[in-house]
């Protein structure tokens, strides 16, 4: 790589921590870049302009057979390029190949295998599959939950940031309560080691740490679920512990779901799939389950419609009604 990619590299890195992106955005939008100036033979962006951009999203859509999700996130990362590291407009709309969207349907568990998987798991991931069933919050939302979001008396958990930059209130269950206080009993004895060895920070936003200079160390803001060692934040430096590791929570899943033999492909998300599909299920009306589950549009929580327990539209089979 050379000099010129590198610096050019750094300033997305910057101007990606001004607008404090995560890092998990960081490193892709970086990736993305990365493979588009390689397909141009490392010309530099500049020299390039809106047709060099369709030509390497139209590759990912023709030649790479990505899903529409990943071209969306390339296109994404490139505009963020040019718009604002170069400031440059690109000229016209970027019309290239549009990858297929899928037309699967969300696999679901039934409660009954809901309940099998969870029972055979163990410790904080039985507690996090507990939360993403039965309180249909997405992966990362659960390990990013902080002691402060959770409201045990209103029976309610805070999403902070959720997707799309949004906050959202959801349910927390009961059932959970006794088990997750006694959790954050030994959360909160692992922190107080940490202050005392002078470490126990976490991550804040960059405004909220400027404005409470000293709130990364207090208990509120620690996480529900941390990881089991301490790390470098790979921005600052610092010594910190973060969220326990997505991948730590899947291995935990796809173990359970192979000791009860469920016949399905099961990941973390189908939780969240099983959450909403139950609750129609149950009688509760499309638009709580769209607040729940934080859904910008009630098209998209429309799809748990099609997997309701009672056949395609919910219908029942003229054959049930004989």
């Amino acid at each position: 790589m050379s000099n010129s990619e590198v610096k050019l590299l750094d300033r997305v890195r910057e101007e990606i921590r001004l607008r404090h992106y995560s890092v998990r955005t960081e490193d892709s939008y970086v990736r993305w870049i990365t493979r588009f100036l390689k397909f141009h033979n490392n010309t530099h962006p500049r020299e390039m302009g809106s047709p060099d951009v369709i030509a390497y999203l139209t590759h990912l859509a023709v030649d790479m057979n990505v899903s529409a999700a990943t071209q969306n996130q390339a296109h994404n990362a490139l505009i963020f390029l040019y718009h604002q590291v170069l400031g440059q407009e690109l000229e016209g709309r970027i019309q290239a190949v549009r990858a297929r969207k899928s037309e699967h349907l969300p696999t679901v568990m039934t409660k009954g295998e809901v309940s099998k998987v969870i029972e055979a798991m163990s410790g904080q991931y039985k507690l996090m599959a507990i939360l993403l069933y039965g309180s249909g919050l997405r992966l990362m939302e659960c390990l990013r939950l902080r002691v402060k979001d959770i409201d045990f008396e209103a029976n309610q958990i805070i999403i902070r940031d959720g997707k799309g930059g949004k906050d959202r209130a959801t349910m927390l269950p009961k059932g959970i309560k006794s088990a997750l206080k006694k959790h954050l009993e030994t959360v909160k004895e692992i922190h107080d080691k940490d202050l005392a060895k002078g470490y126990g920070s976490v991550w804040l936003p960059d405004a909220l740490s400027r404005k409470y200079p000293k709130a990364d160390k207090e208990w509120i803001w620690q996480y529900v679920f941390p990881a089991s060692k301490l790390s470098t934040d790979p921005r600052s430096g610092e010594i910190r512990r973060h969220h326990s590791y997505d991948s730590n929570l899947q291995r935990a899943v796809k173990k359970a779901v192979t000791a009860t033999g469920i016949p399905k492909k099961v990941s973390c998300h189908t939780f969240r799939h099983s959450f909403a599909t139950h609750l129609l299920e149950d009688g509760h009306d499309i638009r709580t389950v769209q607040e729940l589950l934080g859904h910008k549009d009630v098209s998209t929580t429309m799809i748990y419609t099609h997997v309701l327990n009672k056949g395609p539209l919910g219908l029942a089979s003229p054959w049930d009604r004989l």
